[in-house]
């Protein structure tokens, strides 16, 4: 699950680009299919949203929560990936965006009635 947070003036108008780039680069990066976008989009008043110094109003912050297994040199080319298309194709400069990657143990997440470490049709690889 991905969780995308912004001034809403800023974040609103290009939601739908910003998850097409974010899962386009989840897909080429670590496999995941295309009807696997789990994308919720926060978008805050002004006031609700603190960000450091040297950064616009158009400062976007990015959390993308997955199970644990993935190299960090995996972890590492996603991370690049999502700046460099992000700027590419939205013009959205590397200052201005925050990723953070969470990663729980899949025992940790649970869908479709069972954990992670349960299931076994998963369409994708974990360990990348």
């Amino acid at each position: 699950m991905i969780v995308v947070y912004g001034i809403k003036e800023r974040l609103n108008p290009i939601k739908s680009q910003l998850s097409d780039v974010i899962h386009g680069c989840m897909q080429s990066v670590l496999g995941m299919p295309e009807d696997k976008r789990a994308h919720r989009f926060v978008p805050l008043e002004r006031d609700d949203f603190y960000y450091p110094g040297g950064r616009s109003d158009a400062y976007t912050v990015i959390e993308i929560n997955m199970m644990a297994g993935r190299k960090p040199e995996t972890q590492k080319a996603l991370i690049k990936a999502i700046f460099r298309e992000l700027e590419s194709q939205l013009g959205l400069p590397p200052v201005d965006v925050e990723i953070t990657l969470k990663e729980q143990q899949p025992y940790q997440w649970g869908f479709r009635g069972m954990t992670g470490d349960e299931a076994k049709d998963l369409k994708y690889k974990v360990n990348v």
